[in-house]
């Protein structure tokens, strides 16, 4: 999603005139007004057996692609989740960058694309790693993708404490599986936070 996003904040923040930024940021912020299961269920009538794309590709004279009930859902899902807030903490982020800082490394020599990557991202660094850090904070935990789309084949631990409690009720097990996800959420973002946040060490 971070990856996806990129292209989309950079123009909204460098390339967009103020007018189209605010018809971007409107349509960014449009998926919110629909509950998210709204939106995963909207997918199943685009990637189902019968859906608009497959449609489209038998009309190519290609296919059917079993694209529902597959890891590429589950992956479709967490996007539909995450990319619209990725690209507005992307935004934000790269809204703040000192544009004097591009005009100086421009007059040094510096490409459009070594700019990006040497001044516009470490400029932007805490945004970034921010927006990735929810992205994987909401995809991890989340049970509607994988359920609705994946059809529970992606084994991911939010469906293992779900059959936890309903096999048997293995409560012991599930409230295993709930601890390691914590502790992992916690590992991930105090870790997220030193990489954002991290004071480098002055040379001597």
């Amino acid at each position: 999603c971070s990856v996806l996003a990129f292209p989309a904040s950079y123009a909204l923040a460098f390339k967009a005139s103020p007018a189209f930024q605010r018809i971007g940021l409107f349509i960014v912020i449009t998926p919110f007004f629909t509950s998210y299961l709204v939106r995963i269920y909207s997918w199943q009538v685009v990637i189902s057996d019968n859906g608009l794309l497959n449609g489209i590709f038998g009309y190519l004279g290609l296919g059917p692609f079993d694209m529902q009930s597959t890891l590429f859902g589950t992956m479709i899902g967490y996007v539909t989740l995450t990319l619209p807030l990725v690209i507005l903490l992307q935004f934000f982020s790269l809204s703040g960058v000192d544009r004097n800082l591009i005009e100086a490394a421009h007059n040094l020599g510096c490409g459009r694309l070594r700019t990006v990557f040497l001044v516009i991202v470490p400029s932007a660094k805490i945004g970034l790693i921010l927006a990735a850090t929810f992205a994987f904070i909401l995809c991890f935990g989340d049970l509607v993708s994988p359920t609705s789309l994946g059809g529970g084949k992606a084994p991911t631990l939010s469906i293992l404490i779900v059959d936890s409690v309903k096999q048997g009720n293995h409560w012991p097990r599930a409230a295993v599986v709930a601890v390691v996800m914590v502790f992992t959420l916690i590992v991930v973002a105090f870790t997220a936070l030193y990489f954002a946040y991290g004071v480098k060490k002055s040379k001597t």
